[in-house]
């Protein structure tokens, strides 16, 4: 039986501190951006190239971290255990090689969409095929995995579909709407340095909020002592704490070695929505030091993510293993007082709204300089492309709106299914651009038929036949097989165009001089999680 907090019965003060913290978030980003040129190209799209660190990292996480994270990993944490932080912890490592390696690439270029690189490296019309599916993944994905979990737990604070006397799956509806509309307005009027900047205060409601419900809940458990609390979880559960998964588990150890690397790699590295951020840096060590905050918060980010799931199965067992997804708002509902659920809701919106304008915003880059202004108005002046990246983030808005309830019901857990629909797209972009950055014989020929044959692989074999093979499997043997079509194929259709790009770099590109002591740091500690919590188990 679901336990409801008392206090909910007066829900006044949770709207107050909700409307509070989300007030404040809006206020502050007007005031930051009340004097800010928003009708350049730079300015709308890469805030001016001025973002600092701190506020890169910020806007990072908040990208990433979002409600399909804390309802999803949670949910899944909660079924499966502890072996899912292999999602996360694995990210420090891809973001120390993209600071060290992939960054100077970038940022030398000047670029501010990826599709530009596979242009200069390849050809137009292999910028153009990857833009149109960038614009895809976004659309089927990404935000409408983001907007239902965001509604499923607005829905569970606010008890939504009660309070206006509709069903359940009503007022899901109708918080998708209400997120998506607010969401698109910090997109579409602030760009994305409305987005950093709101992500960097939601970042900071996102750790103390987000880390509240373990504190809160280990303090109930222990009965006012937290290691206590910990150690009745663990004397309750402890196969839930286990960090190597079976084979035929959902997340094998053995997948770490494969495909998952990969992922992280174009995920933290290539990816448009994430290093966006890094593009609008100011000079080359702030985008490092961007990056690697980001990966010191990715290996705390499971206390927030994980850890919550597995403190659930203390209170309600497999209670709710049909409804895994649910679990999270369940858990906030048992331990939250009434205060602090209002603000923990701001931070949860908050988390929402940053992941889904920053996919906006980045979508509205890529659709209006690789596609609009490649292909359509060539000669589009400044303030034509920002216009039209108003409205196709409206437009995007509107289409992932429409899709969000479809992503519901899904049997492995709302962040499993976002996982197996980004493969569609992930490995075969992540191989071409890494064909492009180390392997200068791939030939322009051999990048787009491994793009063809890397799609169509992945779709036959994760959602037409069972081939008993785990999907992050599937990733690395798709990426190999990319990679032999594209030496096949470039050694009947040779590379053409070798020319180097020499040009200016228009930032100042001198390294972070902690970068790489700080990545050495950051892997290390990344094996020791695994070896600490393999040898107490």
């Amino acid at each position: 039986m679901e336990v409801i907090n008392p206090f909910l019965k007066t829900p006044m003060l949770t709207i107050a501190t909700f409307v509070g913290f989300t007030f404040f978030v809006a206020v502050y980003c007007w005031y930051r951006l009340r004097k800010e040129d928003l009708h350049s190209k730079d300015g709308y799209f890469l805030g001016a190239r001025s973002l600092t660190g701190g506020v890169i990292a910020g806007s990072m996480i908040l990208t990433n971290i979002s409600t399909e994270h804390l309802i999803g990993m949670n949910g899944s944490a909660y079924k499966n255990g502890m072996i899912i932080i292999a999602w996360e912890v694995t990210s420090a490592i891809a973001l120390v090689i993209a600071a060290l390696y992939f960054l100077p690439i970038y940022l030398k270029m000047g670029l501010t969409t990826i599709p530009q690189y596979l242009e200069r490296r390849y050809d137009s019309s292999t910028r153009t095929i990857v833009a149109f599916l960038l614009m895809a993944s976004f659309v089927v994905t990404l935000l409408p995995i983001v907007l239902y979990t965001g509604a499923i737990n607005l829905e569970s604070i606010f008890n939504v579909s009660e309070v206006l006397q509709v069903s359940r799956p009503e007022g899901l509806w109708i918080t998708v709407v209400t997120i998506g509309v607010i969401g698109s307005i910090y997109a579409i009027f602030g760009g994305l340095k409305a987005v950093a900047l709101s992500d960097s205060v939601n970042a900071i409601g996102l750790i103390v909020g987000g880390l509240m419900i373990p504190i809160l809940a280990l303090w109930d458990i222990g009965g006012g002592n937290i290691l206590g609390g910990v150690s009745k979880v663990y004397a309750h559960a402890p196969e839930k704490f286990n960090v190597i998964g079976a084979e035929d588990s959902v997340l094998p150890f053995s997948v770490i070695f494969t495909g998952l690397m990969i992922n992280q790699l174009y995920f933290w590295g290539m990816n448009q929505t994430i290093i966006q951020r890094a593009f609008g840096a100011k000079n080359m060590a702030e985008a490092q030091k961007g990056l690697l905050y980001a990966g010191i918060f990715k290996i705390l980010i499971p206390l927030i993510i994980v850890l919550p799931g597995i403190i659930a199965y203390y209170y309600f067992s497999d209670q709710y293993y049909g409804e895994q997804d649910f679990i999270y708002p369940i858990l906030l509902k048992k331990i939250l007082p009434l205060g602090l659920l209002g603000f923990f809701a701001a931070v949860v919106l908050g988390a929402i709204l940053s992941t889904f304008n920053s996919v906006l915003n980045s979508a509205a880059t890529i659709f209006s300089l690789d596609i609009y202004k490649k292909l359509i108005d060539p000669k589009c002046s400044d303030r034509g492309i920002v216009r039209v990246g108003r409205l196709s983030s409206l437009v995007l808005a509107i289409f992932s709106i429409l899709i969000a309830p479809m992503v519901g019901n899904a049997p492995d857990g709302l962040y499993q299914l976002m996982q197996q629909l980004n493969g569609i797209f992930f490995i075969p972009i992540a191989s071409i651009l890494i064909a492009g950055f180390f392997i200068p014989r791939v030939s322009t020929e051999g990048a787009k038929l491994g793009l063809i044959t890397g799609l169509l692989f992945y779709l036959i074999t994760t959602f037409v036949f069972d081939t008993g093979i785990h999907f992050v499997h599937i990733w690395a043997i798709e990426f190999l097989l990319n990679l032999a079509v594209m030496l096949g194929i470039s050694k009947y259709y040779p590379r053409k165009n070798l020319v180097a790009y020499n040009a200016a770099p228009i930032l100042e590109m001198t390294p972070w001089r902690f970068a790489k002591p700080l990545s050495l740091v950051l892997c290390t500690v990344t094996v020791l999680i695994y070896v600490w919590l393999g040898m107490i188990l």
